[in-house]
């Protein structure tokens, strides 16, 4: 048995009887009845997520997966390939949105080198990263597959080892990237899962302008059309239009459902990797948390194919968790809802 085949006989759905009895304390909360809304919600998925009354979510980590894109040299973004190594080390020095709203949050936050093109492992020599290289970035996918089925394997099963190393000291995962270009390839698998057309899945990533924009969208048609990738194979669509990052971001997702953990998603490139996940395994969604909203258009499909509501709606498309990290905050309040707040009895209180 494969260690995909591993995660996914483990990952169960949400457990009914630790959802019913965490909704039934929560209606008698010392409350006008579901008072603090989708905060309640989230308490009782907690429950289900961990079959706990007192869900586990003071650990945190957020995992930044970092990795390079062969389609970058289409112009499809506006930073050169090189900011990808650069922005590792900024993580590193703690210099990037991705350190602040990670310290805010309590969380840990780990690099992990998927395949970025430059080298790195001064930082990994250091102990500052870790390494799961599956290769020196992905191909260009216009010309042919990202990569080979094999690596696509090796990606995902990477991210599932990482959830196992991490586990002894992570209730709450998050998921971030970095990789110059993966709003590309990201485009690509929404189209691909969603049935939505290229052009309404396809957003402008790092800010490009309409020229780049209307370029992107002729990549991402020509990349689907020279790769046919089949979305009843998603392996296989990852190998043909994913990154090494994407991938390893839905053996994350897979490893932190296989182990009862919840996993909080964050935006557009880190969807996409939600639907590789869910595809492989559509149990795992019972333990993905949509974080925030993307300006990246794509993302709104994803969250109607996955059936899921993000928390945050604040215009944010920068990446990198840190929407995960912001919404970290609301997975730690609805614990506390559900383990400090007293209910009528408890506290004395007349009820209505």
């Amino acid at each position: 048995m494969t260690l995909i085949e591993k995660a996914i006989a483990q990952i169960k759905p949400q457990s009914e009887t630790a959802r019913a009895t965490a909704k039934a304390r929560l209606d008698c909360l010392t409350m006008p009845h579901w008072a603090l809304g989708r905060l309640m919600d989230l308490a009782v998925d907690l429950a289900g997520m961990t079959d706990s009354m007192r869900p586990p979510v003071n650990k945190k980590t957020l995992v930044i997966m970092a990795g390079d894109h062969g389609v970058a040299s289409l112009a499809v973004s506006k930073y050169p390939q090189e900011v990808t190594r650069q922005m590792v080390h900024n993580f590193v020095n703690g210099g990037a949105g991705a350190n602040a709203l990670a310290k805010l949050a309590g969380a840990h936050l780990l690099v992990v080198d998927m395949g970025v093109a430059s080298e790195l492992s001064d930082l990994v020599a250091d102990g500052k990263i870790l390494a799961n290289r599956i290769g020196n970035g992905t191909a260009n996918m216009a010309e042919g597959p990202a990569m080979t089925r094999e690596q696509a394997v090796n990606s995902i099963e990477a991210g599932i080892e990482i959830v196992a190393l991490l586990a002894p000291s992570t209730d709450v995962f998050g998921t971030g990237e970095m990789g110059i270009g993966n709003t590309t390839p990201s485009s690509a698998i929404t189209a691909v899962f969603t049935g939505k057309s290229v052009a309404s899945v396809t957003g402008r990533g790092t800010g490009i302008e309409d020229g780049q924009l209307a370029n992107k969208i002729a990549v991402i048609e020509k990349s689907l059309k020279v790769n046919n990738p089949d979305p009843l194979d998603p392996i296989g669509v990852l190998a043909k239009v994913g990154g090494f990052e994407i991938g390893g971001l839905a053996g994350l997702i897979l490893g932190a459902a296989a182990l009862r953990k919840p996993v909080v998603v964050d935006g557009f490139i880190s969807s996409a990797a939600a639907l590789i996940a869910h595809a492989i395994c559509p149990s795992c969604a019972d333990f993905m948390i949509s974080a925030h909203k993307s300006v990246e258009q794509g993302q709104a499909a994803i969250l109607a194919h996955l059936k899921k509501e993000p928390f945050i709606d604040l215009g944010l498309r920068l990446g990198e968790g840190t929407g995960a990290s912001l919404a970290m905050n609301f997975v730690e309040a609805a614990a506390r809802i559900l383990t400090e707040v007293a209910t009528f009895d408890e506290a004395g209180v007349s009820k209505a």
